[in-house]
């Protein structure tokens, strides 16, 4: 350095950082571990050095790499986490990447953007998504653990875990007769760089929600059921995200900052994959929650019918939260926490209530209605439930107008219904509901294989024979 300029600085003056070297300090931070509790002496306790861990610190991306007031945070998974990482129930099966081991501490935090994060990152989501429904199904004394599809007396494996198990494909999905998540990352046109669906939050939770709606109702997931029942595989998905993300408190403290506690201003959680809508030139995500979709407005396909029952869901919520809110008394963040928790559970439970097939919106509606009830909830709740449902076109309007209050009895009839030989149209749907193995494929060969055996035995199996009809 110049020493006249030396001598021109005043002293004890202190440089300013860099933009780039406080958000690399940030980052390093992260990765930095406390140290081991020590005795006076200051060696550890062999107690507590032979302690199992009570848990696990992970590092993960709580919303989407491009939500930058977010971003990685650091959160606490109780249990018994093991190489890979895996417990119990979710395993993580990526050939090509290492397995992760556990630090000296028990944690699994490691550096963004590499595969050994993106392993982490799409095991702790998808085990926070269980967690979080398993503790539904658990307070409402209907049993705990959640299964999964071919989960048995005699069958209990995992769920894998693929992050990068889609190369070059701009999909994700889930599949019952490999047992896996499986995440696509690709490279779409641009200067965005490769895009990993196993690093939104969004997607991991919405494929590990049709897993959990599949344990619970595994005809559902068939192309040969309704659309309505079609649209809520791919809503609770949606769903799953959106409950996901407001269990976990940094994320509601930021939804309330960034709506001013107003959850119909522009935010994050109402937004689908961010990056990966912005990948397909979306500003929106791939899909927004906050819409004003009715039945009539989507015909048989199913992506767009799963918006109807979504974009309800989020007014309810939104309308618990308005009702709930009481700035003098309680902080507006732990006020959304519950609503959010209380409708996720409202959700689960009267999907688990729902018809095993063919199931509709209408019998979730009263299902929802009845549990609300039953629960000791205001009236105010059933009014919201009744009248977003209504005008989504879903039920049929009570006798009391959308202004008063939903009466006790009685069940709301269905407004639209599908038609009894309605087909679904899948074509815009996430992979899983495009999977081949939920499509009726072998009952479409055995119709072929059925009208071929019909022909043989009328017209001659053989060239050779006589007996084409004349």
């Amino acid at each position: 350095m110049d020493e006249n300029m030396c001598m021109t600085l005043p002293v004890g003056y202190v440089p300013t950082p860099s933009a780039p070297y406080r958000a690399h300090r940030k980052s390093a931070q992260l990765l930095q571990q406390p140290g081991a509790p020590r005795l006076m002496d200051g060696s550890i306790s062999p107690r507590l050095a032979a302690a199992p861990p009570a848990g696990a610190r992970v590092l993960i991306w709580k919303q989407d790499p491009s939500v930058a007031e977010i971003g990685t945070r650091k959160l606490f998974m109780p249990g018994v986490f093991l190489e890979g990482p895996r417990d119990a129930r979710i395993t993580f099966g990526q050939p090509g990447i290492a397995p992760v081991s556990p630090n000296v501490f028990g944690d699994f935090i490691m550096q963004p953007d590499t595969d050994q994060f993106d392993a982490v990152h799409s095991f702790a989501v998808v085990r926070l998504t269980l967690t979080m429904y398993q503790r539904v199904l658990a307070r409402a004394d209907q049993g705990a653990p959640l299964p999964w599809a071919w989960n048995n007396s005699r069958n209990t494996e995992p769920l894998q875990v693929f992050p990068h198990g889609l190369p070059n494909v701009m999909n994700a999905y889930y599949s019952r007769n490999d047992r896996a998540l499986k995440f696509g990352h690709f490279v779409p046109s641009g200067d965005m760089g490769r895009v990993f669906t196993c690093r939104s939050f969004d997607i991991v939770a919405h494929e590990t929600g049709h897993a959990v709606l599949d344990g619970l109702k595994p005809k559902w997931i068939l192309n040969s059921a309704p659309p309505q029942t079609g649209g809520l595989h791919e809503s609770f998905g949606d769903l799953t995200a959106i409950f996901l993300a407001l269990s976990q408190f940094d994320q509601v403290e930021a939804v309330v900052a960034q709506t001013k506690a107003d959850l119909h201003d522009k935010t994050f959680l109402a937004d689908m994959a961010e990056q990966f809508g912005l990948a397909l030139g979306r500003p929106n995500g791939l899909r927004n929650a906050d819409n004003d979709l009715k039945l009539s407005d989507t015909g048989n396909e199913v992506h767009a019918i799963s918006q109807v029952f979504t974009g309800a869901i989020y007014d309810i919520l939104a309308d618990i939260f308005s009702f709930e809110r009481a700035p003098g008394l309680r902080d507006d963040a732990a006020v959304l926490h519950h609503a959010a928790g209380y409708l996720c559970s409202l959700v689960l439970r009267a999907l688990v209530a729902a018809p095993d097939t063919n199931a509709k919106y209408a019998d979730v509606v009263n299902q929802m209605l009845r549990i609300a009830a039953e629960d000791g909830k205001p009236l105010e709740y059933a009014s919201f439930i009744r009248n977003r449902f209504t005008l989504r076109e879903v039920v049929v309007a009570s006798p009391a107008p959308l202004t008063a209050d939903q009466p006790a009895d009685g069940e709301l009839g269905a407004m639209v219904e599908d038609a009894p030989d309605a087909q679904q149209d899948r074509r815009t749907c996430c992979g899983t509901m495009n999977h081949a193995e939920y499509f009726d494929m072998e009952g479409v060969l055995e119709a072929e294989r059925q009208a071929l055996a019909a022909w043989c035995k009328n017209y001659g199996a053989h060239p050779g024979e006589q007996s084409v009809r004349k």
